[in-house]
């Protein structure tokens, strides 16, 4: 009997059994799909070859369709060859830069990532650019700068070729151009230029020597890579100047399209607080938090805002994808739990690791590592930055 009890295990019932066949059928179906779509475009190729020969215009299609099936069934070696013969065959029929190229190219770039040849998919997005520079008109001109921008940022994280400051350059470029492009289409003030501004002053945080967020929405610990220092200096002495135009460009449009004309100015003042305290222009920042400060303190009705703008300590930068720290969560649901303060000048003090999950204590150590060293909005009481003391935030360390 004792043995009979050891080797038992729970049955699973009748609908745990019949759903995970389902599943399974599901599965080998959409398998078997994906492989009828790829033999269907090589079935069609081989009839294009046999009338119309290797360089048959009509190929090209078929190519592209045949990669993309490819790629869904995650061959992506077979997959970067049938785009790259699509790409040569679109060259020989319609010249070195054809609208026919760019959907091949975008297939190729996805399948040189999916393999983890970086290297490759950067080489291919510069050609990309090229042909889109080539092809693309107005506002498709303006979202594709936009796409290269994302990909520098991208490279930059990865550490892709020798000269990574360079990528972010590269990436403020590519955002202006693209403003450009969209004021001349749509006007100096259209909410369309809001993306391509937003991503200016990114670019301009990560210019300062911002390392935080990534575009994973991870965060990472590391400095900017490589060595360039001279050019760095130059554009981070100019880091400033640019970045508060930039702030002031995304206040005029959104005053220009706005019933709320109050929220849009305590919104352009507090990102001009927080971009003046980052770059040590203390100040100028408190000057600017005690406008704030101000201007609620005249209506009682927003006292609720002034609480949740000003009572209590922000780290910076506070701009989606580029924040210096996750947000924190709730006690219960963290791994790691953090007691500290925040001294009128932005300056963490007294830090206190409160949890006792010993697993966690180098990444937990990297965590400490950066609060301590991130920058932080001081409370602001009656205009003036005064010390916080007791802040207890929890943070779920996958993120980092």
């Amino acid at each position: 009997m004792g043995t009979l009890l050891l080797c038992w295990q729970p049955i699973a019932s009748t609908q745990e059994l019949d759903a995970s066949q389902t599943t399974l059928e599901s599965e080998e179906s959409a398998r078997e799909s994906l492989m009828s779509d790829v033999r269907e475009y090589q079935r069609r190729i081989q009839d294009i070859e046999a009338s119309g020969g290797a360089f048959a215009p009509g190929l090209t299609e078929d190519l592209l369709g045949l990669g993309l099936a490819l790629q869904r069934n995650g061959d992506h070696e077979q997959a970067v060859k049938m785009f790259k013969r699509g790409i040569h065959l679109s060259r020989v029929n319609e010249g070195l830069y054809s609208r026919r190229q760019l959907a091949l190219l975008q297939g190729e770039i996805s399948s040189h990532i999916a393999l983890g040849a970086f290297e490759a998919a950067d080489e291919r997005q510069r050609y990309l650019y090229r042909v889109q520079a080539k092809t693309l008109s107005d506002v498709t001109r303006g979202q594709a700068l936009m796409q290269h921008a994302l990909w520098q940022r991208q490279a930059y994280e990865a550490g892709i070729g020798e000269q990574p400051f360079t990528r972010l350059i590269n990436m403020w470029s590519l955002y202006r151009l693209a403003l450009t492009e969209f004021a001349q289409v749509d006007g100096d003030t259209s909410p369309t230029l809001l993306p391509p501004l937003y991503g200016m002053l990114r670019a301009q945080y990560l210019i300062s020597g911002f390392v935080g967020e990534t575009t994973t929405g991870q965060f990472r610990t590391g400095g900017v890579y490589g060595s360039e220092e001279s050019q760095q200096i130059g554009y981070r002495s100019q880091a400033y100047k640019q970045g508060s135009a930039v702030i002031r460009a995304i206040y005029d449009v959104k005053i220009a399209h706005s019933d709320n004309d109050l929220q849009d100015t305590l919104d352009m003042l507090l990102m001009l607080g927080d971009w003046q305290l980052w770059h040590g222009k203390r100040n100028e920042a408190m000057a600017t938090y005690a406008e704030i400060d101000g201007e609620l303190a005249k209506n009682e009705a927003a006292q609720e805002l002034r609480e949740q703008l000003l009572g209590t300590p922000r780290p910076l930068p506070r701009l989606t994808g580029v924040r210096s720290l996750p947000e924190p969560i709730s006690e219960q649901e963290g791994v790691l739990l953090l007691e500290f303060g925040v001294s009128d000048r932005g300056r963490v003090t007294d830090v206190v690791r409160l949890d006792d999950n010993v697993n966690n204590n180098d990444k937990a150590g990297d965590i400490i590592s950066r609060l301590r060293r991130t920058t932080f909005r001081p409370r602001i009481s009656d205009g003036m930055p005064v010390d916080t003391e007791g802040l207890r935030w929890a943070y779920d360390i996958s993120a980092w």
